[in-house]
């Protein structure tokens, strides 16, 4: 079994950089509330963390 996240974008992209809104784009999100599962890897890892403000992470395991 692989460990997956379940993101949540809970805020705008209103008034965030460029960097920032290709990370949200490379989750899978598009508007606030979609909500995505992907795959716990560094990669992903790394794009949650530079988001992490714009979004609500959970921890699943499927």
């Amino acid at each position: 079994m692989q460990k997956t996240f379940q993101v949540k974008l809970k805020r705008s992209l209103i008034g965030t950089t460029q960097r920032q809104r290709d990370a949200v784009r490379c989750l899978g999100l598009k508007r606030i509330n979609d909500i995505v599962t992907v795959k716990d890897s560094p990669a992903m890892r790394g794009q949650i963390h530079n988001v992490q403000h714009l979004l609500e992470v959970k921890v699943g395991s499927n």
